[in-house]
């Protein structure tokens, strides 16, 4: 009876310890998230904690860093304005594909998860995948 009381114990404590390890694991980010990306190849939206959006397929996902490709970004324009009084004039936005800034950056990057606000799918219908499409079908 003695062996069966601490046999049940011993799996007890053992269960106990692998459900405290996968809580850390997924606390801390370790676990491989990777596996569970559903929309590898979709373009999604990245809101970083700096204001800026990027537009891309996120892969690669790890603990630390994400893997953004295939990167476009907004980037406004202030209309130009002949007129000196204080009424404002509207400022144009333009989709910029990454790769023709002055740095001459690949059109991938590595972004550290911290930097992140959140991330959200791009409907295929949306106004940025028309844009997107737009722009590749004139390259």
């Amino acid at each position: 009876m003695e062996n069966k009381k601490i046999g049940f114990w011993n799996k007890t404590i053992i269960v106990v310890v692998i459900l405290m390890a996968i809580g850390l694991l997924i606390k801390f980010e370790i676990f491989p998230f990777s596996l569970f990306n559903k929309n590898s190849g979709e373009y999604q939206a990245v809101f970083m904690t700096n204001g800026q959006v990027y537009f891309g397929k996120l892969s690669n996902q790890n603990n630390l860093w994400l893997t953004l490709r295939d990167i476009y970004y907004l980037q406004t324009n202030p209309a130009q304005s002949t007129d000196t009084s204080s009424e404002q004039t509207p400022s144009s936005i333009n989709l910029v594909k990454l790769g023709s800034e002055l740095h001459g950056p690949t059109n991938q990057m590595q972004i550290n998860r911290s930097s992140i606000m959140f991330i959200e799918d791009l409907r295929s219908d949306s106004n940025i995948i028309m844009a997107i499409n737009k722009l590749e079908a004139n390259n």
